[in-house]
């Protein structure tokens, strides 16, 4: 059975230190969703939490019905998959699948045809026999990954899963992931420092910072639309603009930056501008232009980026990063002027 999983108020303390503060969070039946941050966010925390290998200071979760809260981790069924694989070394393959189903008391010969099934369906039928010694990094992630999925968990939960993996490896495997835990419904949550794997692999997003959820939305949402500065600058808009709108036509305003420079956005294309605000744009979202209507700029150091030449801009409103085409390179220390680009640049309310 397919059921949520609830997070309601959660705080969590390491000695005196607040790591977790009032966090909420659900997790809607068959959906995955990623805890997405940097180191000490909160979001490892969060799932010794819901495994049970950690108490909360307050709040509460709940699987389905079932509250989880204080029951011990060993009482709550959950499928957990580790980045370090936790395999046993003296079991065979097989073995190492079929051991939640030994827990459970499951007949030999059902769970040995279980966990055949699911070595098949993780692509490792033949290997049962083998020691996880004798097993690749992307082979014991697959074993770890059956071996979470044939107990038919109501919770599958990921640990950096793939952190271990070489590059082309980890994409093949977030592939994997996300077809598995689709073709099961199994409600997850998934812990990764890496944005691309997160956005790839998750029906919704949580982007934590200092134990809370900065913003929870879907990979496109939060990519196109952060909702503030702190998940602007994860999702890669490097430059943030503190702007005052001075005149208003129609659906165009024009607004000033620091040092009195101008410019003029329109609100069809940027969407509606209050009175103060700031401009979020990526490197992409800037086009470096000889002349034109745009923010002055000094180009400082450029850089060959094989799609676009960076360049360090100085301008009045601050020092800004701009990507333009590789068709005309511009010289350092010459003048250019940098017109934002819709599709790559977000309004925000200012901070503070």
């Amino acid at each position: 059975m397919t059921v949520s999983l609830s997070i309601n108020s959660i705080s969590a303390h390491y000695g005196k230190t607040a790591v977790l503060q009032d966090l909420s969070l659900s997790v809607e039946a068959g959906e995955l969703v990623s805890l997405l941050g940097s180191s000490g966010c909160g979001k490892t925390t969060t799932l010794r939490l819901v495994a049970g290998f950690l108490q909360p200071t307050s709040g509460a979760i709940k699987l389905g019905d079932r509250d989880l809260t204080t029951l011990p981790a060993h009482a709550r069924d959950i499928g957990l998959v580790f980045q370090n694989y936790a395999l046993f070394p003296h079991l065979t393959v097989l073995e190492n699948v079929a051991f939640g189903l030994k827990q459970r008391r499951i007949p030999t010969q059902e769970r040995r045809l279980k966990a055949a099934d699911m070595l098949e369906r993780v692509g490792l039928s033949g290997l049962g026999d083998r020691l996880p010694g004798a097993l690749s990094g992307g082979q014991k992630q697959r074993v770890a990954l059956a071996r979470a999925l044939v107990i038919e968990p109501p919770l599958l939960m990921f640990d950096e899963p793939l952190s271990n993996l070489d590059a082309k490896l980890r994409v093949d495997m977030r592939v994997e992931i996300r077809q598995l835990q689709r073709a099961n419904g199994t409600t997850s949550l998934y812990v990764t420092h890496d944005q691309e794997e997160a956005f790839s692999i998750s029906d919704r997003v949580a982007i934590m910072n200092a134990g809370r959820i900065m913003q929870l939305d879907t990979p496109e949402t939060l990519y196109r639309k952060p909702a503030n500065g702190f998940v602007a600058r994860f999702v890669g808009f490097e430059n943030l603009l503190r702007l005052r709108v001075v005149e208003r036509e129609s659906a165009f305003v024009t607004a000033e930056a620091g040092g009195g420079a101008r410019i003029t956005l329109s609100q069809d294309a940027f969407g509606p501008i209050p009175d103060d605000f700031v401009l979020g744009c990526r490197a992409d979202g800037l086009s470096v232009r000889r002349e034109g209507d745009g923010l002055p700029a000094v180009l400082g150091t450029r850089t060959y980026l094989g799609r676009a030449y960076q360049y360090q801009c100085r301008t009045p409103a601050g020092a800004i990063v701009a990507n333009g085409a590789l068709s005309e390179p511009m010289a350092a220390g010459g003048s250019a002027v940098l017109v934002p680009m819709p599709e790559q640049c977000c309004i925000l309310k200012p901070e503070g």
